[in-house]
């Protein structure tokens, strides 16, 4: 008896190291799923986009469509907005995003066309992503990618390796300005955060 009481604690023991070991079991402040340091920062602070399939992989938070300009129909791009999966569950029970969560904004042109629905925009083209990483402990000081709680990056379309952004401050934050007491993020935009299907 005693023997397959250790054997079930054994068998036990080594699902649970092999689970945290995967990323599977989030402890507070942490994502699980893959880590945003290992998979998309350098040594340095250098951020670049994550070599994975985010589409299948990850969580949807959610989609803005951006007007287009006044007398066209539609919408002149959509945003939509992934990350890891564990970040959603993490924000839930702390109503922060843990260290190491990704935010990836990929950035679609739009074809805008008569359904019988109505008019509807849909994405077509990748034209670029805006990435955040959390890190609330500073990591990367003097690094001007790095501040207020996040990494933060532009990449175009056609390089997904080098960032575009060369100050977070002058070229990300003024568009956040508005959210700086929800962690930088619109948070309202993704109704996943907020669980219970919107109830």
């Amino acid at each position: 008896m005693m023997k397959s009481s250790m054997k079930v604690a054994l068998v036990v023991g080594m699902i649970v190291i092999s689970a945290s070991m995967f990323g599977l079991i989030a402890s507070s402040g942490q994502a699980a799923g893959p880590d945003g340091f290992q998979i998309a920062v350098d040594d340095k602070g250098a951020i670049r986009l994550p070599d994975i399939d985010y589409r299948k992989d990850w969580v949807s938070l959610g989609a803005w469509a951006v007007a287009a300009e006044e007398g066209t129909e539609g919408s002149e791009g959509i945003h939509a907005v992934y990350t890891q999966p564990g970040t959603v569950e993490a924000f839930r029970e702390t109503g922060k995003f843990p260290d190491g969560a990704i935010l990836i904004k990929e950035l679609f042109s739009t074809t805008t066309d008569d359904m019988t629905t109505g008019t509807v925009s849909r994405a077509n083209d990748t034209s670029g992503w805006f990435m955040m990483i959390k890190d609330s402990t500073g990591r990367y000081p003097g690094n001007k990618l790095w501040g207020d709680g996040w990494g933060w990056a532009y990449f175009d379309a056609k390089d997904r390796i080098n960032t575009t952004t060369t100050d977070y401050e002058a070229n990300c934050l003024g568009c956040h300005v508005p959210v700086q007491d929800q962690d930088w993020v619109y948070v309202q935009g993704y109704p996943v955060l907020q669980g219970n299907g919107g109830n």
